[in-house]
């Protein structure tokens, strides 16, 4: 990597002609094609451990290329700019970086921040004129996601949201056998996503910064789950709130939160999100005519599954590459993705988190509209 990287910044991208495989055979093709096309000039924002795991996996891409960073922390700057070679003029911090608009080297930021600043920074950067691209959850509340779409929109500029599992290929195989009814009417879902947090002065566990407590960070994974694997929106949520150590998860930052949901179809969902347990990393569908079970279902990889035919076996990718790779082809050529990676499809899963929160805080059963 580093000797590409090098190259790269020697000769520069707009005058090379670069390996390419097409998503369509990710990994799994063993003939390159060659890729003359338009590249995607990235910005980071938030310089911690995601980040920097992006900023790893973006030096294997082809269509999106690192190009600048944005952080509150002046030694990660120079760290960063001489591990990437970014230049000077390609770096902002907090305050300062509403001056992207003038940087006509930069077609998009990556928002890698706490969730309670991902409102105000993109709504910044659409004003900037700039692409962006937000961590997930997108935002803290559905008003606050709605309030980024329609910035995003009036700037005339994408919203892109880091559902990474949206391009993952097991996944992806899964969802095409759903579609093409070869798990008959679908019938069950369950998720459990879970790990036991460890530094309890972490942001994720401040109700300023993260916005609540596992749901918001881990939980989110499974309700997104349950909506792309049963291929329907959910109607209503009734859910359980658990709490065992007040002193970590204080008022507002949840523990462990099991919560059900209903399909339209008839299918029910039955789920486990918290920060109390470790191996907790499963999806599991079941439909009239079979089955299909990912475990893990939504780390980093290798993701590994099974369904009624057998074993998936779609070769690993590191997700952070295939999600921009894919990203730029949605931003400079309106490529669809088969899953949306939109604002549009973010505010659905904050609608969802805002009626589970209401439904573990009544005891009621709340409907949901999205």
């Amino acid at each position: 990597m580093d000797t590409r990287r090098d190259f790269l910044q020697k000769l520069g991208l707009s005058s090379l002609v670069l390996p390419f495989i097409p998503l369509s055979g990710w990994s799994a093709s063993k003939t390159d094609k060659l890729y003359d096309g338009p590249v995607l000039r990235v910005a980071i924002m938030g310089l911690g451990g995601y980040g920097s795991r992006v900023a790893e996996a973006m030096q294997s891409c082809v269509k999106a290329k690192l190009v600048g960073v944005i952080s509150g922390t002046p030694s990660k700057i120079k760290d960063w700019q001489a591990k990437y070679g970014i230049p000077e003029k390609n770096c902002y911090n907090y305050e300062n970086f509403d001056q992207i608009k003038n940087n006509p080297d930069i077609d998009a930021v990556y928002v890698i921040t706490p969730n309670a600043l991902h409102h105000d920074q993109v709504i910044r950067v659409a004003k900037a004129g700039k692409h962006a691209i937000c961590e997930k959850p997108m935002a803290i509340s559905p008003k606050e996601g709605q309030e980024m779409i329609d910035a995003c929109k009036k700037a005339n500029v994408k919203l892109l949201v880091g559902y990474r599992m949206h391009f993952e290929p097991k996944t992806l195989e899964v969802i095409r056998m759903r579609n093409a009814g070869e798990f008959g009417k679908i019938m069950f879902f369950q998720g459990q996503c879970g790990f036991k947090i460890g530094d309890p002065k972490q942001w994720r566990l401040n109700k300023q910064l993260a916005g609540g407590g596992a749901m918001m960070d881990i939980g989110i994974y499974a309700i997104n789950g349950s909506r792309y694997m049963v291929g329907e929106e959910p109607t209503w949520v009734t859910a359980q709130e658990r709490k065992t150590n007040t002193e970590i998860f204080k008022e507002g930052v949840d523990e462990t939160i099991q919560f059900q949901m209903g399909f339209p179809g008839g299918a029910v969902a039955s789920y486990l999100s918290t920060y109390n347990m470790n191996y907790l990393d499963r999806f599991y569908l079941v439909g009239e005519k079979g089955f299909a079970e990912m475990q893990p279902s939504t780390g980093y990889g290798p993701i590994k599954g099974r369904t009624h035919k057998g074993e998936l076996t779609q070769p690993h990718a590191t997700h952070q590459t295939v999600q921009m790779e894919e990203m730029a082809g949605i931003i400079l050529e309106g490529k669809e993705p088969i899953v949306p990676v939109n604002g549009e499809e973010a505010l659905k899963d904050l609608k969802i988190i805002e009626a589970i929160y209401l439904a573990a805080k009544t005891g009621k059963k709340i409907p949901l509209k999205l």
